[in-house]
């Protein structure tokens, strides 16, 4: 048998354990005020498998940034070698 939550119009809370085809209470337990509604929840949800990532959807290889800019070609997993410099010529005098 399930618990269900109910409420009251003068803002009352309570819980009540009764079977699925059980008619819900009347009025409220507490201020006997009535007609009380049953309060819902949202229920927990978990997306488990492929498909469900904001990675798995049409940007590619692409990685956005945190300030919201794209990432550049080097953030595809290809390495970039650092530059090198050429050694500054010497003045003669």
């Amino acid at each position: 048998m399930p618990i269900y939550e109910y409420k009251c119009p003068k803002g009352h809370v309570f819980e009540l354990f009764h079977g699925f085809h059980d008619a819900g209470p009347d009025e409220c337990v507490t201020c006997r005020a009535g007609p009380v509604v049953r309060v819902l929840h949202p229920v927990a949800v978990h997306f488990k498998g492929s498909g469900f990532y904001s990675t798995d959807y049409g940007r590619g290889n692409r990685k956005q940034s945190r300030d919201g800019e794209k990432g550049d070609k080097s953030d595809s997993g290809e390495k970039k070698e650092p530059e090198k410099k050429a050694p500054a010529a010497e003045a003669s005098s």
